[in-house]
């Protein structure tokens, strides 16, 4: 197997498991708060022993400063996963993931508004077909408006996640050379005693297949997810990132109506290919990089010798 061949494996593994995600949060029964608190918790275990047994705590590179972005990214990834997993309770997982989604176009925006990054006319104009994709398929209806409702509210967690995450690639790019791998930890263990306040240890009362839940997000969709993607965007091009990205999305929504039985209707179906041709338009426009690149989720933490912008994303 060639390297670009192992590297397409391993971040389609990566994606697909992100995909089911969303399953996971909703079968462990937990609050948002008490599903991203656990989530950072058993997810920092998981990275941190993966980190010790590869020996990168020695060097690790951080610096006063890189360290204190690595900070304020994770303060804005641990709210991101918060505020988009409250929108898979008020809307569904499809809707939300492909909301969420938007994230790239944040990322271009708030580079222009807060470092004057040039913002070209075709990429505002990939933007506006994007956002008219979105309002496609989040099924907003002037109804929605006049009544308010959890739908509604829903949708706006969904884009304030997708915003929080752009606020963390914007934040995380200027990091550099330290491994993705140390970042991510940083980010996850910010989460812990970030959240501590707001988990209600109470209502942690389920059966032992909850707790397994919580777990898995921590271990698989944390752990081992990044894993897979930090060695995958080593060994390929970002067009192949990027267009990898979408399975994600793509597994989300099979998932959730294998599972629970929701599916996008027609109308919201037609902004779909709208929002992934404007993502992927306005991710390969940007300036190309060298080796390794982080992709966008889930995508969370960014890849340290590549500007870290990224591609794909993880919940």
């Amino acid at each position: 197997m060639t390297s670009e061949n192992k590297g397409t494996a391993q971040l389609t593994t990566a994606m697909v498991l992100s995909g089911t995600l969303g399953v996971f949060v909703v079968e462990s029964g937990a609050s948002p708060f008490n599903v991203v608190f656990f989530r950072v918790l058993f997810g920092a275990l998981a990275l941190g022993g993966y980190i010790v047994a590869r020996g990168w705590l020695r060097d690790h590179g951080f610096t006063p400063r890189t360290l204190g972005l690595a900070l304020l990214g994770g303060v804005f990834i641990v709210f991101n996963w918060v505020f988009l997993f409250q929108s898979y309770e008020n809307t569904s997982i499809s809707v939300a993931t492909v909301v969420y989604h938007t994230q790239p176009f944040y990322v271009v925006l708030l580079g222009a508004l807060l470092f004057r990054e040039r913002l070209t006319a075709a990429k505002v104009g990939w933007i506006g077909l994007a956002f008219a994709g979105l309002i496609l398929v989040s099924g907003i209806t002037p109804a929605d408006f006049s009544s308010g409702g959890v739908y509604l509210t829903g949708i706006g967690q969904a884009l304030l996640a997708a915003l929080l995450y752009g606020l963390s690639t914007v934040v995380t790019k200027r990091i550099s050379g330290v491994r993705p791998h140390l970042i991510a930890l940083v980010q996850v263990l910010v989460g812990i005693p970030l959240l501590l306040p707001f988990a209600d240890f109470g209502a942690m009362s389920g059966t032992g297949a909850d707790w397994g839940w919580l777990v898995g997000l921590g271990i698989i969709h944390t752990g081992l997810m990044y894993v897979l993607m930090y060695a995958a965007y080593a060994q390929l091009p970002t067009a192949k990132i990027a267009v990898l990205a979408f399975v994600y999305p793509a597994v989300a929504m099979v998932v959730d109506w294998a599972v629970y039985g929701h599916h996008i209707g027609l109308v919201q179906a037609l902004g779909v290919p709208l929002i992934v041709t404007a993502s992927l338009k306005v991710t390969l426009a940007r300036r190309p990089v060298s080796a390794p690149d982080r992709g966008t989720a889930e995508r969370a933490p960014e890849a340290a010798s590549r500007s870290a912008t990224p591609v794909a994303s993880e919940a």
